[in-house]
């Protein structure tokens, strides 16, 4: 007697991994383990809710002690109550996140990254045993304020906020825009221009200070959960102990900012992998003329050409991890990965979108939202242009800014 015929479109379904060449097998047990708690946060506590939220512009602040639960605060610093391990862990943790969500992603990167990177790098031995270790419990939240409405990309020369030496303190003047977590962050690092030295300083503001005042800036089709504000800095009075004593000049700024670059270029990855992997997901069950698209050969195309940005920006993302981690890693290579991933980034999130098909810009299937948002990890934390020029600069000796 003969079996009978298994049914037509019947077939064991792959795993959905986007993860194509394994690069988490560089991580040793104790990091995978990390690694895994922090997917199962994403899975379990984040996905659930965070359409609603970013439809809703607001943030989901009861993920913050679950967030401080997984025990990454800090990862890649040591000391000062920081997580310690390598950037390179960090660097996974931020893909993981923004594989679901760029949102808390980027609000991961802006507390540990480039608010308390600021104390970490440029603060003394006094400011980082006062401020981090409550940061690293994420007791206390951080917000960077660098960017200006008026100079963006031009802040290394052209900030406007002021900052002038009365006595023992400091009087800021200014604003500052696009400044994430700033609309409830207990600490705010201000970078400002010193009126008699010309030089950028760097100062932690509390949200408790007279003169600090910020607006939450509305209407954002981008990382909408994201709280971006519009700081006014009025007549601040910062006290000289509260001045970052390690930054005296934007060389000491840019210190944050390469590191952090790396950051963000390790989001362009993971909210590509996201989509990928919910495009794969939808081919597999989605079916036309009464078969699954997954089928087409059009559709593969799409797919495949995902894979291959995917794990291109991996590959590239997991070498200049390596060389942070060595201390070898400059300027011109954190810039390269930021300008190349978050390209691939939105020509994947694009490609995503067209498997859809209309229905890739409902929210319910979560492709819209990683195709909006990665339109503002394009920009932020230096724009393709600018890190283009930085990499022009390194391999001709030429610098083509104006």
């Amino acid at each position: 007697m003969t079996a009978a015929a298994a049914p037509k479109d019947a077939f064991k379904t792959p795993p959905v991994n986007g993860d194509f060449y394994q690069i988490a097998d560089v991580l040793n047990a104790e990091e995978r383990g990390i690694l895994a708690r922090v997917r199962d946060f994403a899975e379990t506590t984040v996905a659930p809710i965070i359409e609603d939220y970013w439809a809703r512009d607001k943030f989901p602040f009861e993920i913050i002690p679950k967030i401080a639960a997984l025990g990454i605060g800090g990862i890649g610093y040591e000391g000062y109550g920081c997580a310690g391990g390598s950037m390179l862990l960090n660097g996974f943790i931020c893909m993981e996140l923004a594989r679901v969500d760029s949102s808390v992603a980027t609000f991961y990167g802006v507390h540990t990254g480039l608010s308390a990177g600021s104390i970490y790098l440029c603060g003394n031995e006094e400011q980082k045993q006062r401020w981090l270790p409550a940061m690293m419990r994420f007791e206390k939240i951080g917000s960077f304020g660098l960017t200006e409405p008026d100079v963006g990309s031009a802040t290394s020369g052209g900030m406007t906020t002021t900052c002038r030496r009365e006595n023992d303190a400091w009087i800021l003047n200014g604003q500052k825009k696009w400044i994430g977590n700033s609309t409830f962050a207990d600490l705010n690092v201000i970078w400002a221009r010193d009126e008699a030295s010309n030089q950028v300083k760097g100062f932690v503001v509390g949200k408790e200070n007279p003169g600090f005042s910020v607006q939450k800036i509305e209407n954002k089709m981008a990382l909408r959960v994201v709280q971006n504000g519009l700081i006014t800095l009025r007549n601040c009075r910062v006290p000289e102990a509260d001045r970052l004593q390690n930054a005296n000049s934007f060389k000491d700024t840019a210190k944050v900012l390469r590191m952090t670059r790396t950051g963000v270029a390790w989001f362009a990855v993971g909210c590509q992998m996201g989509a990928y992997e919910h495009a794969l997901r939808y081919a597999l069950h989605r079916k036309q003329f009464d078969r699954l698209i997954g089928g087409f050969q059009l559709v593969q195309d799409l797919l495949v050409k995902m894979l291959g940005n995917v794990t291109a920006t991996q590959s590239m993302m997991l070498r200049l991890a390596q060389l942070q981690d060595q201390g070898k890693m400059t300027d011109e290579h954190a810039s390269l990965a930021k300008a190349y991933c978050t390209v691939k980034c939105r020509e994947t999130v694009g490609y995503a979108r067209e498997l859809l098909g209309g229905n890739g810009i409902l929210l319910d299937e979560h492709i819209g939202r990683f195709v909006a948002d990665a339109e503002a990890i394009y920009s932020y934390e230096g724009t393709r242009e600018m890190n283009t020029l930085i990499v022009g600069k390194a391999i001709t000796g030429l610098s083509a800014f104006v």
